[in-house]
């Protein structure tokens, strides 16, 4: 979403590298081109005036750390001031003394708002050990109601709705969360294309009926500054405790990402980032604004890893690896985790000290599916030990996978030289090998805790 953003930031620093000191033209010169880098993002204008000013003030006069280079230093004060920006600290939830915490879910049609709910369920149940009950409140959208079914269904959340008016049905169906024991409750309530009175009274009148803990506003990313207004609108009606961004996937500037908080005073506390069920997770501004900047997100990689990356799978791999035995059969299992962490692009996005080029290069997902072909054409021994793949072998492999020899032989060639480089990375001291060890370590203490409970 922050590309086009990242490359303007990128250019200006670039200029400041080198530079012994900063002078009040060279701060002049950079703040024009973040300006003008913003507004071109879609930022809301008083949002851009400010962060320019505030970034003045920390720049001009200023007594250059010792261990910042002039270049540095900007970037140190435009990160701050970014984090600012999209909210400071990260949310932390918490929860009603007496169950369940009521989360009500308000915005416009097709922002996201029935799927959102869908992810929101999948996440309280998977990453904080909830016990969720969906409301489907929204009886204005065809198939609504039969959509959060679905989505309920894929998360293993239950779902409550029935026909007849929103108020009543989220009524009946907090009481149905008291009755199951249910710890959190989601409702789902109706849009429109636009603001109305209707629209208003009636998420109103919900609200006052379930009087939530949290109430958000779902906000599609794709919107630009009409997403701030949208958010002023339903702040007036309801107090939102915060906003809830969907599709940052999207090629959106990221306008309603970094004006919301400064217009609406509320902060992003939820982003969906893909269309999967479990592409959703907390807003982290300054994970956010390291991304802006260019300098990766290591810790949401780590934390991708330790969701999907199977502990023992990825321990055993290590030391093959190491060893030199790593085969096209760890291959396969390894590209088959890395899928599940999202898509390659994404994955690429989160490391930091790559070069532009490689950071904004289009990756496409689907170019691993002749390769998986190939592998899984191949027969175990073949998998562990490519040396025997003759020219009848690679005939084969070819037709049974829908390629060519050529797509064969690059394979294997490109695998040999993976050999190679991976035995001169035998250590595992660069990035990959933090991640991986990182998630091993982590997803062992897990299971350390839980066979601990499970002892007790």
């Amino acid at each position: 979403m922050f590309e086009s953003l990242t490359d303007r930031f990128d250019t200006v620093f670039t200029r400041l590298r080198g530079r012994g000191r900063l002078t009040e033209a060279d701060v002049d010169e950079a703040l024009r081109e973040i300006r003008l880098a913003l507004l071109q993002a879609d930022v809301n204008l008083k949002v851009v005036r400010d962060f320019v000013a505030r970034v003045r003030d920390a720049l001009v006069g200023i007594d250059l750390s010792t261990s910042l280079t002039p270049g540095q230093q900007v970037v140190k004060v435009v990160h701050d001031e970014l984090r600012q920006i999209l909210g400071g600290e990260t949310l932390k939830v918490t929860y009603a003394s007496r169950p369940p915490t009521v989360i009500l879910l308000a915005g416009l049609q097709g922002a996201g708002k029935t799927t959102t709910a869908g992810k929101l369920a999948a996440w309280f149940k998977k990453r904080e050990g909830r016990n969720p009950l969906l409301v489907g409140a929204d009886l204005q959208r065809p198939a609504a109601v039969e959509q959060l079914k679905v989505l309920g269904a894929q998360a293993g959340v239950p779902v409550f709705s029935e026909q007849s008016d929103p108020v009543t049905v989220a009524k009946k169906g907090l009481a149905e969360a008291i009755r199951l024991g249910r710890d959190v409750l989601i409702v789902d309530t109706a849009g429109r294309l636009s603001i109305d009175a209707e629209l208003m009274d009636e998420v109103r009148r919900v609200s006052e009926t379930v009087e939530p803990h949290y109430t958000f506003l779902v906000i599609d990313a794709m919107t630009g500054q009409d997403a701030v207004a949208t958010a002023e609108a339903f702040h007036r009606t309801l107090e939102l405790d915060g906003v809830i961004l969907t599709k940052i996937d999207g090629d959106a500037r990221g306008g309603a990402a970094l004006s919301v908080k400064e217009v609406v005073g509320r902060p992003i506390v939820f982003a969906s980032t893909g269309e999967k069920q479990d592409e959703f997770e907390l807003f982290h501004p300054d994970r956010m604004a390291d991304r802006i900047l260019g300098m990766g997100d290591v810790l949401t990689l780590i934390e991708k890893a330790e969701a999907h990356v199977d502990a023992a799978g990825a321990e055993e791999a290590m030391a093959r690896m190491q060893e030199g035995r790593f085969s096209l059969e760890d291959f396969l299992d390894q590209m088959q985790q890395v899928k599940k962490m999202g898509s390659l692009s994404g994955l690429v996005g989160m490391m930091p000290g790559l070069p532009k080029e490689l950071r904004n290069a289009e990756i496409d997902d689907n170019a691993l599916g002749p390769i998986e072909a190939i592998i899984r054409s191949m027969t175990p021994q073949e998998r562990r030990d490519p040396s025997i793949i003759n020219g009848s072998r690679r005939l084969r492999i070819a037709k049974g996978s829908g390629t060519t020899t050529t797509d064969v032989n690059a394979l294997l060639d490109r695998f040999k030289q993976m050999q190679v480089y991976m035995r001169q990375m035998a250590g595992m001291s660069g990035l990959g090998g933090r991640v991986a060890r990182s998630a091993v370590r982590r997803n062992n203490k897990k299971a350390a805790k839980k066979s601990k409970k499970r002892g007790r």
